[in-house]
């Protein structure tokens, strides 16, 4: 038989409690990070001091021109020589939240950036503190700008989880590999691994984009 039902039944716990928990895991603790770091990240790059922002804007330009395989290499491989060490997922997870991050900056800019000049103009007409007008004015109208675009990068997030095997990590795709090279039978468990990409996936981005028309009207 080309597909083993039996076979594919008695690796599916292993793959699903295993595997598929641990990809959960970095792709919700990447997200996380990368949303937070984000937005410092944006804001720190409306400073009006350039040795703020025009170091930081390099860095995040760095950062989404070198691939995330690589910077994974440097942060499990490299970063132990210089004292740095850290379990794989821990890194992985650091890893999918900082290279992320410059690319939630510039949705978190946008969103700043979409904010009505006049409510900006009106802050300062009843002279608001300025911390009190980011945190109660802008940054709301902001993030929820942001939502849907954000949403879309914990998706990829998710779909970018599998290249943390290079450190070591064995989410479901790893697993799943591995388990075929035990029996010498791919096909099922790499299948199932990919079914459960589609299962979460596909409602993700259904949720992501039903939310995108729920904030447009």
């Amino acid at each position: 038989m080309i597909w083993d039902w039996n076979w594919a039944l008695e690796i599916l716990p292993q793959l699903l409690t295993q595997g598929l928990l641990v990809t959960v895991q970095a792709t919700l603790g990447g997200a996380v990070l990368a949303f937070a770091l984000g937005l410092v990240v944006a804001l720190l790059r409306r400073s009006r001091r350039a040795y703020i922002s025009r170091p930081v804007g390099a860095v995040m330009e760095f950062i989404r021109s070198t691939p995330l395989l690589v910077q994974l290499f440097v942060l499990y491989y490299v970063l132990p020589d210089f004292g740095f060490k850290m379990t794989a997922l821990t890194t992985g997870i650091i890893g999918l939240g900082v290279h992320y991050a410059a690319y939630t900056s510039e949705v978190y800019r946008a969103g700043i950036d979409g904010v009505p000049k006049g409510q900006w103009e009106a802050a300062i007409a009843l002279n608001m503190p300025r911390p009190y007008t980011w945190i109660s004015i802008v940054l709301p109208q902001a993030v929820r700008r942001a939502l849907p675009a954000l949403g879309n990068y914990v998706v990829a997030i998710f779909k970018e989880s599998p290249q943390l095997s290079v450190i070591t990590v064995v989410d479901v795709v790893g697993l799943a590999r591995g388990v075929g090279s035990e029996s010498f039978r791919y096909l099922e468990p790499m299948t199932i691994a990919g079914l459960f990409f589609l299962l979460i996936a596909i409602p993700a981005s259904m949720l992501i984009r039903r939310m995108e028309r729920r904030l447009d009207t």
